[in-house]
Formats: C-alpha cells, sequence, structure tokens
C-alpha cells in the first residue's frame, strides 16, 4: 500500500499532522480526484482515517494512524526475517542537549478539555524537558470536571486547580511547537513570533453533540491524544527525546 509514490506522499505530509484533502491537494500538485482516489485506498487499509472538520462539517480532516502503521512496519519486518524486528532502543538525550527545552502550545477553544488533557499528558511524559501551555480562543469558566477525572483516575495527574487560560495571555510568548486541537480554533489561531511549527490534530470535543459528556467520552479522549503524544516525543528531539514513561 505504501510503495506507491503519491501515496507514500499522502503518508508523509499525514505524519506531521491532520490536514484537509485541499490542503493535500495543494502539497502534492496533483488532482483532487486522483489525490482523493489514493486516500480511499489508505483509508481501506486503515493506514488513514477521516473526522469530519467542526469547523465546516462539509470537510473533513484525515489522520495517518501512526500506531498502525508502526506495527504494520514491525509485522513486515518479522515475515521476512526474525531478526528484523523493528525494536529501536530508547534514546536519552546527550549532555549538549539537555540546556535546550522545546516550548509547546496546544490551543482549544474552551482550554476546558482537550488543550488541559494534551498539556498535562505531555508534561506527565516528557517531565521537565519541555515547557508546555495551553490556552483558548473562547476559554470556559472552568475545567471540564471530565477531564479532570480521567486524568486522575488514569493517569494519576491532578489538574483540578487550573483554570482555563486565554490565547491572548500567551500573544507575546515563543514557542517552538503551537498544537491546535479543534478545527474552529485552527482558523483564528493567532501567529506567534518565532516562526513555531505548527500542527493540526483535529479531536472532536467531547461535549459537542449535547453539552455533557459521560466517563466512556473522555476515556477515549485521552487514549487518543496520549497516542498522539507519544508520537510526539521523538518531533521534540534532540532537545527533549526521553524515554517514554509508563
Amino acid at each position: 500500500m505504501a510503495a506507491n509514490p503519491l501515496r507514500w506522499r499522502l503518508l508523509t505530509e499525514l505524519a506531521a499532522g491532520d490536514l484537509r484533502v485541499g490542503e493535500l491537494v495543494d502539497l502534492l500538485g496533483r488532482p483532487q480526484n486522483l489525490v482523493s482516489y489514493h486516500l480511499r485506498q489508505l483509508r481501506r487499509s486503515g493506514l488513514v482515517t477521516a473526522r469530519r472538520s467542526s469547523f465546516d462539517a462539509r470537510d473533513s480532516y484525515y489522520h495517518l494512524d501512526l500506531e498502525h502503521c508502526g506495527h504494520a512496519l514491525t509485522a513486515t519486518g518479522v515475515a521476512l526475517h526474525p531478526a528484523l524486528r523493528l525494536d529501536p532502543a530508547p534514546r536519552t538525550p546527550t549532555a549538549a542537549q539537555q540546556p535546550t527545552r522545546p516550548r509547546v502550545l496546544f490551543a482549544c477553544t474552551g482550554n476546558s478539555a482537550r488543550s488541559p488533557v494534551a498539556e498535562a499528558l505531555l508534561r506527565h511524559r516528557i517531565g521537565g524537558r519541555a515547557e508546555v501551555t495551553s490556552a483558548g480562543s473562547h476559554p470556559k469558566p472552568r475545567t471540564d470536571p471530565g477531564a479532570v477525572r480521567v486524568l486522575r483516575e488514569h493517569y494519576g495527574i491532578d489538574i483540578a486547580d487550573r483554570r482555563p487560560l486565554h490565547l491572548d495571555a500567551v500573544a507575546g510568548r515563543r514557542f517552538d511547537h503551537v498544537i491546535s486541537l479543534c478545527d474552529k480554533v485552527r482558523e483564528v489561531c493567532p501567529e506567534f513570533s518565532g516562526e513555531p511549527r505548527r500542527t493540526h490534530w483535529s479531536i472532536p470535543d467531547p461535549a459537542a453533540a449535547d453539552g455533557r459528556a459521560g466517563p466512556p467520552a473522555f476515556r477515549h479522549l485521552a487514549a487518543e491524544i496520549d497516542t498522539r503524544i507519544r508520537h510526539l516525543l521523538p518531533v521534540l528531539a534532540p532537545a527533549a527525546n526521553p524515554e517514554v514513561q509508563s
């Protein structure tokens, strides 16, 4: 599936973050019907998923399932020869790499569930090797109790005392990575000095359907974000690439 040159280009672009078909057309410089055809093939294989945009329901965001890709690559190596099992040794930052800490901002609309969960999980996974912040375009009065509960019960993280932050509060700060977690905030997220790397994770609001969400929705939310966080850690290298904590 990945051997086709155009599909490999699609996988390469989607490895950096979620994108709409129009953006993929522009990046690849190929007709939309051809790009859409190969996206369908990747979706049928399970390597790529699609999710309706919460900003414009007529559009969809495509997401590369890196976990699935990792398992598929491992299975391919083992199928050829047992010695080709892909088990890379964990990397440890060198002394020369330690002083530089990447600065990461997670942004969503309310800064009450998705972005604070991402902030807490990245800080948990990476320790003090990065500066992590989250903020929202229209912050809610408080952090969602569902987000507080799932982090406490499943990850041992307590964010009960945190308060949602407005994007204006971090407007003057420099970031190396700005990661939007909702489709709406992606359209209004301000520019930051220093030309940070911008990434989009199209993750739906767990309470979007009826304004309420039960524990399963927040468990699913935290699990998806945690998977993305674990794949983000090597991107933050060489400044920070510790062994992922269990």
